[in-house]
């Protein structure tokens, strides 16, 4: 007989669940009986977590204490657990892991200086404040002389270019050099184009080495700040363009 009605089974229509009609198309997907108990099993649970909570705050007792309130700071009206005190890694690891940080730093705010140093030398800049003020000094041996001194007759050179330092050429040299006349109006854009946008780059590039050279600091600083043994005191807060300033308490060297 079970057998029997299994084969009646095989012939039977499948059952189908009524669709949404085409004119309730643009309301979505019809709601069957599954998805309306497991939206109607989530609204009684969330019903019945506000009652207990409410139950909760009514017999709630305004003197009692609980050690995890300590533990526990309020930020935008939300109660969240503060860090644990025991830190992850030791004193001689993140010192490690900063000094790591600061080589890298190093080494971007170097490849910066070199960057400048060619965008300079490529331009015909000196920097005035770090180069070095040098004086070519030449020894004549009466007053005479030092009042007839001719300084582009002594080096041998045009008078315009005795001021320079570096590319002072001598007339001999410049006569041989042939004159380029020939430049038109779209070359001379061209050169004046791409000088405008090396000194660019190079503004930028000023900006960028001043920026690591502040985060390097601040990093140096930080490091300094990890041994909290020693004792120091705040002289100037930290700052977007600055690091702060401490003075620590001179320890007599054994």
């Amino acid at each position: 007989m079970a057998s029997l009605r299994k084969a009646s089974k095989s012939h039977a229509r499948s059952y189908k669940e009524r669709s949404q009609p085409a004119s309730r198309a643009h309301l979505g997907f019809l709601e069957k009986r599954k998805d309306y108990k497991e939206r109607a099993e989530d609204f009684q649970k969330k019903q019945n977590t506000i009652k207990r909570l409410k139950r909760k705050a009514l017999n709630r007792n305004p003197d009692e204490f609980y050690f995890n309130m300590v533990k526990t700071q309020k930020l935008d009206g939300v109660h969240q657990e503060k860090e644990e005190a025991e830190p992850v890694h030791t004193e001689a690891e993140l010192k490690l892991m900063f000094s790591q940080d600061q080589k890298y730093v190093t080494m971007k705010r170097t490849s910066e200086l070199n960057k400048i140093e060619r965008l300079k030398s490529s331009l015909h800049l000196v920097d005035n404040d770090t180069a070095p003020q040098n004086k070519h000094i030449v020894f004549v041996d009466t007053d005479k002389e030092v009042k007839e001194f001719d300084a582009a007759k002594h080096f041998g050179t045009h008078p315009s270019l005795v001021n320079r330092r570096f590319n002072r050429s001598s007339l001999e040299s410049l006569k041989k050099l042939e004159l380029r006349g020939n430049l038109n109006e779209e070359d001379l854009k061209k050169v004046s184009k791409e000088k405008e946008q090396r000194y660019r780059e190079l503004v930028k590039r000023i900006q960028r080495e001043k920026d690591l050279h502040v985060i390097q600091q601040k990093m140096e600083m930080k490091k300094n700040l990890m041994d909290k043994k020693d004792k120091r005191t705040k002289l100037q807060e930290e700052t977007k363009s600055s690091a702060p300033v401490y003075r620590w308490r001179h320890k007599r060297k054994r």
